[in-house]
């Protein structure tokens, strides 16, 4: 492939940029010698692994990633036996600690299978050997001493040795009778050791070892007798200091050596992993998604920007060939923009074709060419004696010879150059010769010739960049199917040019040129006007698209404003029915401490129990907002069965017959979970409409307050129960709570005797579905409830 390309459409520059934003060295100079891809295939897998990178950029941020350089070099050296020094050491711990957060950031978002799952998946993060050799050494030329216990203890040692000698130099120093002699009160460091400065001419008066002298002669470094001893001692902990830290790097580095070949599979992972990351970063920096890859040779740019072109200016542009026509021949005024989407559409389909994201909508389609042919800019050479026509037609020789099908073909001002009649025919024979070879072409031009040319011919069509001829401005616009004009006339007035020469000028236009002139204006008004309407049409549809919207949301929001207060209904009416429970339950246990009460007698024991009955009853019923009728009119019953259904008229409460009348005339009722007496004519018959089945009643049970806010769906409750029919419940409401996928259970026994809590618990502790259980806290119900975690 000819790669002049590169410079011509700027992909140079595209790459470069993206070689700023590789973080490694090595991916770097990989982003520079990057290659197109051969086939579709390739070229679609790599836009789809930039593509999934993209994504988790956008979704996760940027991961923890380092810079590292020649990592596989020194992990080579190492298994072979090399030694590896501290500073590689840190370079490996640096690419250990790439390969963990890469994996890390992987997996900070679920999401189903990605075309990077391989490159992701090699990754094999060491965090023992990284943590180890990242607390161990310090810095390139430090190890801590941490490293190793005798490390720490060798270096304990040295320090005291040191303090020793400075204790007994700085004694000779503030001695009186030694201190005339030195030179300075200090203390230096001369070959490891630790010496006075002596003044020369009292050398004997100072015993010691002489270690150096002065530049000029006149200061001697004395070793002092009196810690000679010491400082041996001091060389050879520091060459046994130098041996422990070989020994800990030799352990590093045959770590590290033990690690291949599979190290060398995730730094090439790594690396890829990193330019993909270039490639993705790029991409939001130039709002770039991914296109779809056609198999035929043919594309469709929509919105298609120069990604060089600051965001804040560039106008898109729609630009698509090989579908309906192979030729796009573009004319209009001069920096109209009619180069930029020349380039733009070559440039984005080559960086498709590297596997760059391209700033263009996501609708956009490109296709894999096997040539970008391209004659752009001004070509004359002085050292090869070329002016621009013979510079542009050495060039346009050149494409002649290769293209072919599957070529894109892009010339700039085909024909200038030249005489204007000559230059027309000859880009006019280009054209149909280029066709002939199968390219796909696109090509601006100023001749007149070549529109009538576009519009006559089959498969080729006008383009035309708009131009705004009252601000004299291009507005870079790219109209496909019209033709533009040159405006050459138009401007040159507004510039100041005399209106006769310019109607001098239009007088030695032929009559084809003015009446093709006369057409482009009309077609100019027509686009204008074709614009005005599609501008209207698209707003219709977006006011459409977004009163549809705006329905949906506000759908939504009813749904689920709706849901909400379903929800607090429920929750209010489990609320409800606890707090009934719990009345009832207060009602039940004052009911039977009456019953129990000896010091009263049974008929004061029934007056009482019909006080409490119809107080409580009213406060209940109240709560549950089915408020008692006022009593009517009634025809009380003359006789009752045991068993009959009956109304209890001053409660307007339906009750069912458990005695026969006594002497007395009163009659024993249940009604709900209470039982009490009232007079035979206070009861009659219940209405049709109010019939409903008697309530079961509760055996005794023991009161327990239970938490309001627990829902129902979690609690069972057992109060009244046997022991073997609550095994039975709390069976199967394991098995229901282990089907909604539950894990905290409330199991309500009550106090009582504490034989159906002791029963309840120990089977929980041999149930396949329980993992703990333990008694109620406060607000839970206490010693009442049992919690149950559930599996």
């Amino acid at each position: 492939m000819d790669t002049a390309y590169k410079t011509t459409l700027e992909l140079d520059k595209v790459l470069a940029r993206a070689v700023q934003l590789c973080t490694c060295r090595e991916t770097k100079a990989m982003m520079q010698a990057l290659q197109p891809f051969d086939t579709v295939e390739e070229e679609r897998y790599a836009l789809a692994q930039t593509n999934a990178v993209n994504a988790l950029l956008i979704k996760n941020g940027s991961p923890r990633f380092g810079s590292v350089n020649e990592v596989r070099r020194v992990v080579a050296h190492a298994q072979k036996g090399g030694i590896l020094s501290m500073g590689e050491l840190l370079e490996i711990a640096a690419t250990l600690r790439n390969f963990a957060g890469l994996n890390q950031w992987y997996g900070l978002s679920e999401h189903e299978m990605l075309p990077t799952d391989d490159l992701f998946y090699a990754l094999a993060p060491q965090p023992v050997l990284e943590r180890q050799i990242s607390e161990s050494i310090l810095s390139p030329d430090e190890m801590a001493d941490t490293a190793s216990v005798t490390l720490s203890d060798l270096r304990r040692k040295i320090r005291q040795t040191e303090d020793s000698i400075r204790t007994k130099l700085d004694a000779i120093i503030k001695n009186s009778t030694t201190n005339k002699f030195l030179q300075d009160a200090v203390v230096s460091l001369r070959n490891g050791r630790y010496v006075v400065p002596v003044r020369a001419e009292y050398r004997g008066e100072v015993g010691g070892v002489i270690h150096d002298v002065s530049s000029t002669g006149a200061t001697v470094f004395v070793e002092p007798t009196a810690v000679v001893e010491a400082n041996a001692r001091i060389m050879q902990l520091r060459a046994q200091e130098q041996e422990e830290i070989t020994r800990i790097l030799s352990s590093f580095s045959a770590q590290v050596g033990s690690l291949e070949p599979q190290f060398s599979y995730s730094y090439d992972a790594m690396l890829q992993i990193d330019l993909l990351l270039a490639k993705a970063r790029l991409a939001v920096e130039q709002n770039a998604f991914m296109p779809t890859v056609n198999d035929s040779v043919r594309f469709k740019l929509n919105k298609a920007r120069h990604p060089l072109i600051d965001k804040k200016k560039v106008v898109p542009v729609d630009i698509s060939l090989g579908d309906e026509y192979d030729t796009l021949v573009i004319t209009g005024p001069n920096t109209g923009g009619k180069t930029v989407s020349l380039k733009t559409a070559g440039l984005l389909n080559a960086m498709a074709q590297y596997g760059f994201l391209i700033p263009a909508h996501e609708s956009s389609a490109v296709c894999h060419f096997d040539e970008y042919l391209v004659d752009i800019g001004d070509e004359q050479s002085i050292e090869q004696s070329l002016s621009t026509f013979s510079g542009h037609m050495k060039r346009i020789g050149h494409i002649l010879q290769i293209a072919r099908r599957g070529s894109l073909v892009l010339l700039d001002e085909l024909g200038a150059g030249t005489d204007p009649a000559e230059g027309a025919a000859l880009a006019v024979s280009i054209l149909e010769q280029l066709r002939r070879q199968g390219s796909l072409l696109m090509a601006t031009t100023h001749y007149a010739e070549m529109k009538v040319y576009a519009l006559e011919t089959p498969g080729v069509v006008n383009a035309s960049c708009e131009f705004n001829v009252e601000t004299l401005m291009p507005t870079y616009k790219l109209s496909v199917g019209v033709p533009g004009k040159s405006n050459a006339f138009l401007i040159s007035a507004k510039l100041g040019i005399p209106a006769n020469i310019i109607d001098a000028a239009r007088s030695h236009m032929s009559n084809d040129d003015k009446r093709l002139d006369s057409v482009l204006a009309q077609l100019d008004d027509l686009k204008l006007q074709l614009k005005a309407a599609q501008d209207d049409a698209e707003k219709a549809r977006y006011d459409a698209e977004h009163a549809l919207e705006s329905a949906e949301k506000k759908r939504d929001e009813l749904i689920r404003q709706g849901q909400e207060e379903l929800e607090n209904a429920r929750r209010r009416a489990n609320e409800l029915v606890q707090n009934v429970q719990n009345e009832a339950y207060n009602l039940t246990d004052e009911l039977r401490r009456i019953q129990k009460d000896e010091k009263t007698s049974a008929a004061q024991r029934a007056v009482r129990a019909r006080e409490i009955a119809r107080k409580d009853t009213e406060g209940l019923l109240k709560k549950t907002a089915a408020k008692p009728q006022a009593a009517c009119d009634f025809v009380p019953l003359k006789d009752v069965q045991i068993g009959q259904e009956v109304m209890i008229a001053e409660l307007n409460q339906l009750a069912t017959v458990t005695a026969r009348p006594d002497r007395s005339g009163m009659v024993e009722v249940r009604a709900g979970i209470m039982k009490t007496k009232v007079p035979l004519s206070g009861l009659c018959a219940p209405a049709k409409m109010d019939k409903r089945p008697a309530p079961q009643p509760r055996r005794n049970s023991s009161r327990v307050q239970l938490d309001s806010s627990r829902k129902t769906s979690m609690e069972l409750n057992l109060l009244g129960y046997t022991v073997d029919e609550a095994l039975n419940e709390v069976d199967k409401f394991l098995d229901s709570g282990m089907l909604r996928a539950q894990h905290t259970l409330y199991i309500i026994h009550g106090n009582g005797t504490g034989a159906l809590r002791t029963a309840i618990q120990k089977h929980l502790r041999t149930h396949k579905a329980v993992k703990s259980f333990r008694a109620g806290r406060y607000g839970e119900g206490e010693s009442g409830v049992t919690v149950v975690e559930l599996k």
